[in-house]
């Protein structure tokens, strides 16, 4: 545990040296409050709460922003120091190469979140701040939506370590990772569309419906925090949640094995690969 920690603590520094940290902050802050005065803007004096509204907008930010930003923090987290030769390096130590997968895992997942939270946090502020009420179950569906993105990026992280031990050269793990952000993010959902009106209006078994859904992580972080309450109303996903039989526990869990297996594959693909 000492190792994964040092190796934390390294990819956190490097991670501060680089600007990342600063970069993905302020980026993932400035997009969290224009959508807070922007999209709060039509609400009007119809009942809805603001802070509803910026969770629906944050959380479709989040499906295009984040797995990107983990993929691009992940992809060469192995090759790249293969090719600069500083793994030999690293390896010389009485270091398992477990710990060094699983050390840099956390150590970028430190960094993903520590943006989330204060990024979006920042709109949570600010309509604190120009005293907007904001209701107690608003505020539990906020602190979800930070969670389950925190969740989403240590999916993607996940991923992209496994694509960085498997790729042979940066260019090519850099190539796979913007493939593998397209599928699952825009391919994947205009192929489920496609399938739907394919069937002509026949309805879809909900169990086929349900394996679809958790077959992508970025639709189960969709229905998680846009399928339920206020949400689900202006999102419009609540009609999908109400003919699935997958509930939070379920999506949650689904989330975490979408990191388990991947950072598992990682590791013992590593194992074997030489440095």
């Amino acid at each position: 545990m000492t190792n994964i920690l040092i190796i934390a603590r390294k990819e956190i520094q490097e991670g501060l040296r680089n600007r990342w940290v600063l970069a993905t902050t302020l980026l993932l802050a400035a997009l969290s409050l224009t959508l807070s005065f922007l999209g709060s803007a039509p609400t009007g004096n119809v009942g809805v709460n603001q802070l509803d509204v910026v969770i629906v907008s944050l959380s479709s930010l989040t499906i295009f922003l984040l797995p990107l930003i983990a993929l691009l923090l992940s992809h060469d987290a192995i090759v790249g120091e293969s090719e600069r030769g500083t793994m030999l390096l690293l390896l010389s130590y009485p270091i398992g190469r477990g710990e060094v997968i699983f050390g840099k895992f956390f150590g970028h997942l430190a960094i993903l979140a520590f943006a989330t939270l204060i990024g979006f946090g920042a709109s949570a502020a600010a309509l604190t701040l120009t005293g907007t009420h904001i209701t107690g179950e608003s505020w539990l569906a906020f602190l979800s939506m930070l969670g389950s993105s925190v969740l989403l990026g240590a999916v993607f992280l996940a991923i992209g370590y496994l694509t960085s031990t498997l790729a042979r050269e940066r260019s090519t793990a850099g190539g796979i990772a913007i493939g593998i952000w397209l599928f699952f993010v825009l391919i994947y959902d205009m192929a489920l569309l496609g399938g739907l009106v394919a069937a002509q209006g026949r309805a879809v078994p909900a169990l086929l419906l349900d394996l679809l859904l958790v077959a992508n992580p970025t639709d189960a972080y969709r229905l998680l925090n846009l399928g339920s309450g206020n949400a689900g109303a202006l999102s419009g996903m609540g009609g999908v949640a109400a003919n699935s039989r997958l509930s939070t526990p379920v999506m949650i869990v689904a989330l975490s094995l979408w990191t388990i297996v991947p950072l598992g594959l990682a590791s013992f693909f590593f194992s074997r690969r030489e440095a």
